[in-house]
């Protein structure tokens, strides 16, 4: 291995970047046209179920968690355009971005406060959903506002779910599973903030503590479920219900867009940049997306210098076979819910034709980035959420993305979205250290 990965290192400009933890832009030469086409591990059609069952459990989400009542049970985020901040990245970064700049709120999805609220919650409702019709309690055509009774809680109470998580994951797993009534079980990284772990246990999950990093609570919690026939894993390495319940985003962003009168078209293209951690939410989302867009959006995933587990696995082709350790790199990173050493093996691999490239960048970046948007737009989102603008603040690499695909001309009509991935749960205290760090 360690031969191999010297070979890609001395053939792969971001791979020896990467090892020497210098911040780096890495295209995708992969990509191919109409490549969302050629995905065969998920369809389009399965998209629309994940829709579909998300509307059924729309009456059941409204009755149990109040902030959901305005959007009728709807678990979705503001879409926000941030030119204040557009202009404070071009002063202090020389961003020169072209076009509109626009914020997808995720940091502040109702109930858990992260982007994973889509496919988290998303999996926590169709594991529910199985077991209640296979125990005949429950019928598609039912109201499942009934899932909030009584004999449905002592009937979730006789099975477990459990996770592993660096944080964001876990507590959208938790309070979920938690309010359904399951006994769960959150394993959490040494990279988890205590505050998460509070949060969690104050919600009645049981939360187990590891000294190690998130693979080794992914794997510990993968065996102790296998152990119990009356326990369900949420695989976040694996999982396509994670990944499909992210992939509604593409729908619900055209009709955001849409409602803005934004368009997207061949003379008018979309720019996505997305934290990455093993790459559920992103894959997910990017897949979701191009279905609805085609080539006319480009997706580009960030990561931090020292968990740069995405772009390896993409650079090199190894995917889940090669892990940040390998090359040396510690994975330690204060982007929490970006700390994650090795990559999905199933996300890669599906995302290879549609990915446009992955941006690096340093945690002392993403403190600077924080407070600039708390200054300018008063929107507060978690150290790891800024990671969605590494890409923007290295403008001779995304000019080179741009001059390589004809779309020079027109950028002066482009729409650039940044996914802001976690923030709102964030206590105050927090909220204070975060501001101060790195001053």
């Amino acid at each position: 291995m360690k031969s191999d990965l010297q070979r890609y290192m001395d053939t792969i400009p971001a791979v020896a970047d990467a090892a020497r933890l210098k911040e780096t832009f890495w295209l995708n030469s992969r990509q191919r046209v109409g490549g969302h086409k050629e995905i065969r591990e998920v369809r389009p059609e399965q998209i629309q179920d994940a829709s579909q069952r998300l509307l059924r459990f729309a009456p059941y989400l409204k009755a149990v968690f109040p902030e959901l009542e305005k959007t009728g049970g709807i678990i979705e985020s503001e879409l926000r355009p941030i030119p204040a901040m557009q202009a404070w990245l071009d002063e202090t970064y020389g961003s020169g971005i072209e076009g509109r700049l626009l914020l997808k709120m995720d940091s502040d999805l109702p109930v858990s406060g992260s982007v994973k609220a889509r496919g988290g919650i998303y999996e926590v409702l169709k594991h529910a959903e199985d077991l209640a019709l296979k125990a005949g309690m429950l019928k598609v055509s039912d109201d499942y506002s009934i899932l909030a009774q009584p004999e449905f809680q002592a009937f979730f109470g006789r099975h477990t779910v459990q996770v592993g998580s660096t944080g964001n994951l876990g507590m959208s797993i938790g309070i979920m599973s938690a309010k359904l009534g399951f006994h769960v079980i959150v394993h959490m990284s040494a990279d988890a903030k205590q505050w998460k772990k509070d949060l969690l246990r104050g919600r009645g999950v049981e939360v187990i503590e590891y000294a190690d990093d998130y693979c080794a609570a992914v794997e510990q919690g993968r065996i102790n479920s296998d152990a119990d026939p009356m326990s369900y894993f949420v695989d976040d390495e694996n999982s396509q219900a994670l990944f499909l319940g992210y992939s509604v985003a593409g729908e619900r962003l055209k009709a955001q867009l849409e409602e803005q009168e934004i368009l997207v078209d061949e003379d008018h293209p979309l720019f996505l940049y997305i934290p990455c951690g093993i790459g559920g939410a992103p894959g997910g989302i990017a897949y979701g997306v191009k279905q609805v867009f085609g080539d006319h959006v480009h997706c580009f995933f960030t990561e931090p210098t020292h968990a740069c587990c995405m772009l390896l696995g993409m650079a090199t082709g190894l995917h889940d076979g090669v892990s940040v350790k390998d090359l040396g790199i510690d994975g330690r990173t204060d982007a929490d819910g970006l700390a994650v050493g090795r990559p999905s093996a199933f996300v890669g691999r599906v995302v290879e034709p549609v990915l446009s490239g992955i941006a690096t960048i340093q945690d002392e970046k993403l403190y600077d980035l924080m407070r600039g948007l708390l200054q300018e737009e008063d929107i507060f989102i978690e150290p790891s959420s800024c990671a969605a603008f590494a890409a923007l603040i290295r403008p001779q690499d995304m000019k080179a993305y741009i001059d390589a695909r004809g779309l020079s001309r027109k950028m002066g009509q482009a729409t650039h979205i940044a996914w802001a991935t976690g923030g709102s749960m964030v206590p105050e205290e927090m909220k204070k250290i975060y501001r101060e760090t790195g001053l």
